[in-house]
């Protein structure tokens, strides 16, 4: 059997943490068994529904690598063949239509709340036929079954049961001949073929309704794999107030699509002790049988520390590539060039492309720098004579390599009885307004003899 999977996600908002992480597992099965990954829009909720949310949706799958097969599938342009299924059902015996008012329903919904008891709707059209005299539009319900249980052999959670008598007859057409989830999702598996429906754990109880329009259709029934959700640090469900952001603003942070995947994919499965995980990696080992049923939490800390590493590996032009937008600049092929050479000693010191850019801007900054209040403290501690001093000796270096600048700068605060982190603390400050940076001789080789000198020579 071909394994055919799907992510279908509603277009109501961003591409949420959870949502990638699920689209991941699905992508991975699939690619590790040598089968399909595809995309279902679930846009039926026209009112919340928005293409700027589809966008950004297409645009995070896009950014981590998630490539989908084929077309996506819009389920609102679907409607009429879920209408199709419903009459269908009703035909073969196991749907009916209910003229009971919405109204009345929630009424008496609301008042079994109140004496805090639960409610289960029985319709009295469940058996009778469809009153033909009626002025008002029925709903088309599914007619669960009463007795026994339903049982559930998932990949993730196990053997899962539940008595049929907590089943309601769920509307499956409403009264104005719109679908509900319930019965579009079945409909559109079917329709794409799908083996293996990978999805949070919310969607458990889901199944067991959905599993019995399968069979009244006699279709074949799909594997199901209910992973588990995301939590918090403190166990709680995850919010934005957890600071939980959707895909691409995680982008908008400085993160690698690369370091995030790696972390989502480490969330509740894992291959021994392996930490970094490679995508092609990723497909060839991972099994969904794999994925752990306890949920997993969500550590930002760790997901820095992640993306730190990818930074640190990461090819020295792909950086400078990836951060130009950040500065906000078209660098030339001059900054270019230095921004590489710098960016050896640059990379190992920044957790995010935002902390990269800004350590870096100094190598490419327009005269005069702007000096921050400890560089300018750090500065004022010398006199003028000092700095005359060591530039006269930084001239006679030749040729203009990290070593000899090491040497020179060296034997220049042993003449002037002087700690090699006194004169290093003013160069780092003159040579890039502030007083943290990578090591400053190489800085200067970086640089370059006349740029350096030029930016020591101000303070003069």
């Amino acid at each position: 059997m071909k394994v055919i999977t799907r992510f279908a996600p509603s277009p109501t908002g961003d591409l949420h943490i959870g949502g990638a992480r699920t689209a991941l597992f699905n992508f991975l099965y699939a690619k590790h068994t040598g089968g399909e990954f595809k995309l279902r829009i679930e846009d039926t909720d026209k009112k919340r529904s928005t293409k700027d949310f589809e966008k950004s949706i297409i645009d995070g799958l896009s950014w981590i690598g998630l490539d989908f097969d084929g077309d996506p599938v819009y389920q609102s342009e679907r409607e009429n063949r879920h209408a199709e299924v419903a009459h269908k059902l009703v035909e073969n015996g196991h749907a009916y239509y209910c003229y009971t008012p919405l109204e009345e329903i929630q009424n008496t919904r609301n008042e079994y709340k109140e004496r805090g008891k639960v409610f289960k709707f029985q319709s009295e059209w469940r058996d009778k036929t469809a009153d033909s005299n009626s002025d008002k539009k029925p709903v088309v319900r599914f007619k669960a079954p009463q007795e026994g249980v339903t049982t559930i052999e998932d990949i993730v959670q196990g053997k899962v049961t539940v008595p049929n008598s907590e089943l309601d007859d769920m509307v499956l057409l409403r009264a104005d001949g719109t679908p509900t989830y319930m019965l579009a999702v079945v409909v559109d598996d079917y329709d794409m073929g799908i083996t293996h429906v990978i999805r949070g754990d919310d969607h458990l109880n889901n199944a067991f309704r959905q599993i019995h329009i399968y069979h009244a259709m006699k279709w074949a029934t799909p594997l199901y794999a209910h992973i588990p959700l995301i939590h918090a640090m403190d166990g709680s469900k995850l919010s934005k107030r957890h600071g939980a952001l959707g895909v691409m603003q995680y982008k908008n942070e400085g993160y690698l699509p690369e370091a995030l995947i790696n972390y989502l994919l480490r969330l509740g499965w894992g291959h021994g002790n392996d930490e970094i995980i490679s995508q092609t990696q990723a497909i060839a080992w991972f099994d969904i049988n794999g994925v752990n049923k306890n949920p997993a939490k969500l550590d930002f800390n760790k997901m820095l520390n992640l993306n730190a590493h990818y930074i640190k590996h990461s090819a020295n032009n792909t950086l400078v590539k990836l951060i130009e937008p950040i500065l906000g600049k078209t660098l030339d092929s001059d900054a270019c060039a230095i921004l590489e050479k710098g960016m050896e000693g640059l990379k190992l010191r920044a957790k995010t492309l935002l902390e990269l850019a800004e350590n870096a801007k100094f190598y490419i900054a327009d005269a005069p720098l702007s000096i921050s209040k400890e560089a300018k403290e750090t500065l004022d501690t010398f006199d003028k004579n000092i700095y005359k001093d060591l530039v006269r000796a930084l001239e006679s270096i030749s040729p203009w390599k990290e070593e000899n600048i090491k040497s020179e700068i060296k034997d220049f605060a042993t003449k002037q009885d002087m700690k090699l982190g006194q004169i290093a603390g003013a160069l780092r400050a003159a040579l890039t307004g502030s007083s943290v940076s990578p090591s400053v001789f190489d800085i200067m080789a970086v640089l370059g003899k006349e740029k350096s000198i030029a930016r020591i020579g101000v303070f003069c």
